[in-house]
This record gives C-alpha cells, structure tokens and sequence, in this order.
C-alpha cells in the first residue's frame, strides 16, 4: 500500500475486524504503528497482531465496557450482515445486527470521557436502481434500496447523521461501491474466479455459469482501506461520501480478463439458479466529493485484483487437499 506516516499515539477501534474489508484495514492500521482494539464474533484463525476481542455488536453492555476501557481516538464501523441475498431470506436478524448494531455503537460513544471519530461503512445498495442518466450516481440522490441488506444500510446512515446532528458525534459516512480482492468470497468476482480455478484444476466441466450480466464499478480492497483511513481526517464531521472505483466493468470484461489469464479454456453459459430478481444493472458513483477533499484516487487495475484472487483460490484449494493427497 506504500508507506504511510507512523500513527503509534493512535488508538483504533475496528468492529468486523474479523470480516474481509476488517482484516485487510487492521494491517493497514497495524503497518502505521496504531494501538489497535479488534472487534468481531470470533477470532481470526490468521490475526495479524493487536488486540482482539470477542463482541457481538448487539451486545451493548460489553461493546460498552471495550470502548471506555479502550477509549479510541477513530473507530471503523464495519460490522454487519453484508450479504444482499441472506437479507432477504433473514431480514430480521439483517436489521438487527447492521441498525441496533450501530445504535448499540453510538449509544457507548456518547459515555466516553473523550469523543472519537466515527466512520461508519455505509454502501451503494442504499442507492437502490438508478437511472442511466443519473450515473454516476451522487451523494444527493434519492435512496431507494431494493432488499433489507439496503434499507438496514439507509437506516446506519441516517442514524449516524443525527447522531452527528443531536450529539455532535464526530462522524464520516463512507458509502461503498462494489469492493473485491484476494479472500473475498460471495461476489461476482470471487465466484467467477472460484469457478475458473476449478475448472483449471478439472474440478469441474470447462464451462464457466454465470448469472446476471450486469456493470459494476469494481475497486480493490486494499484501494479501498486507504480511503478508509483517510477519511477521519480529510472529510467534513457529519457528512456522506461515495467511496469506489472510477471505471465501470461489464460482467463480460471480467469473464474476459479471467480467461486471458487462467491455464485452460472454458464456455460461459448462464445458470438460471444464479440469475437474481432484483439486481441492480449498473452500479456506479461519483467519486469526486471524496477525491477533492482527501486526493486519493484508485492505483490497483483490475487485472492485477483478479489475478490475485486466482492465486488465492489456487492456494485455497492446494490446502484443501493437503500434502498427503498431492504426493
């Protein structure tokens, strides 16, 4: 990520450390020399170093004795049910943990003898469908989610703006667009490299499914983090900005780049099961408002994320079968 100025006086909270944006900013934070507190549902089996405790960010009386025993300086809101299509089949638990999760946040920072700044990872999903002609799409744009993973994202929004609002909690509102890279699992991209490492390994027939060949403005995790950690101190306390790649990939140039690269060839055809109803066609944002403020811009092509992943699925399934089976 290049070398970042040495933070060792600042204490960091992550909630979701342990989730795959969460894991790639603890070393992000780590590398800068932060004291570093890490919140998640169970520990990484592969924790980089820092303090990790186990809390459920439903849990307010436990989240509430880390923070003031911790007492922060930023903290990096990054828990939550993440997954558009378990939303829709678990809504409940979805709002519980993404919106009384981040009241259960708040409520403990109010008790703090001193005030952190709070990012909270908001997403594009709030934005719901948008129109061709409005892309890509602005902060100030309607929001209309499409699934419960998308409304729960709205509500942690809005909720973080009256806190700013009524208590003057520092905080800056992060909506992330569509996010990839090495370890991610359940999207597009990690799905298609998934499979096409399968085939390449004749784990399965050289025929890649595929589902809803949509356009997404893709960016790296690790592009990502670094806008993350810019943000306490580059956006303004209680405002909302748009966090992505600034180039648009059809589903199609992803297959594509995938093939140039893998070992064998292999047919795309379309899995019915993989087709999803409500799916927005394009996601895509507009960028500026973050990159005015802080100077950051994307540095990781696409290419080079999807390459990779290739190699991390490689090594995923290299040590599914273990040494004793590769002799």
């Amino acid at each position: 990520m290049g070398p970042l100025q040495r933070e060792s006086n600042m204490k960091i909270v992550i909630t979701g450390a342990a989730g795959f944006i969460g894991g790639f900013l603890v070393q992000h934070c780590l590398d800068a020399g932060c004291s570093l507190l890490g919140l998640g549902i169970t520990k990484p089996g592969d924790w980089a170093g820092g303090s990790f405790e186990c809390c459920d960010v439903r849990d307010a009386i436990r989240l509430s004795h880390l923070l003031s025993t911790f007492q922060p300086d930023r903290i990096f809101h990054l828990a939550a049910q993440s997954y558009p299509t378990v939303s829709l089949e678990q809504p409940r638990e979805t709002m519980d943990i993404n919106v009384g999760g981040t009241v259960n946040l708040f409520e403990c920072v109010r008790t703090l003898s001193r005030m952190p700044v709070v990012v909270v990872a908001c997403s594009s999903a709030e934005y719901g469908p948008v129109a061709a002609a409005d892309l890509p799409v602005r902060e100030e744009h309607p929001l209309r989610p499409l699934h419960p993973y998308g409304v729960s994202k709205v509500a942690q929004d809005l909720l973080a703006a009256q806190y700013f609002a009524n208590y003057k909690i520092p905080c800056v509102r992060i909506r992330i667009f569509n996010t990839t890279g090495p370890g991610k699992v359940g999207d597009v991209c990690s799905d298609l490299s998934k499979r096409a490492v399968e085939i390449e390994l004749g784990q399965r027939a050289p025929s890649l499914m595929v589902g809803n060949l949509t356009r997404r403005a893709i960016i790296d995790v690790r592009d990502l983090v670094r806008g993350l950690w810019l943000a306490p101190d580059c956006c303004a306390a209680g405002d909302v900005y748009n966090l992505g790649a600034t180039q648009v990939y059809s589903i199609q140039s992803v297959i594509d780049a995938i093939q140039a690269v893998v070992k064998v060839r292999f047919s795309v055809q379309e899995d019915p099961a993989l087709v999803r109803g409500c799916d927005e066609p394009v996601i895509a944002g507009d960028i500026s408002k973050f990159q005015r403020c802080s100077g950051w811009t994307p540095q990781i092509d696409l290419l080079r994320t999807l390459q990779d992943m290739l190699d991390w699925w490689r090594k995923q399934s290299s040590a599914a079968v273990g040494p004793s089976a590769r002799r």
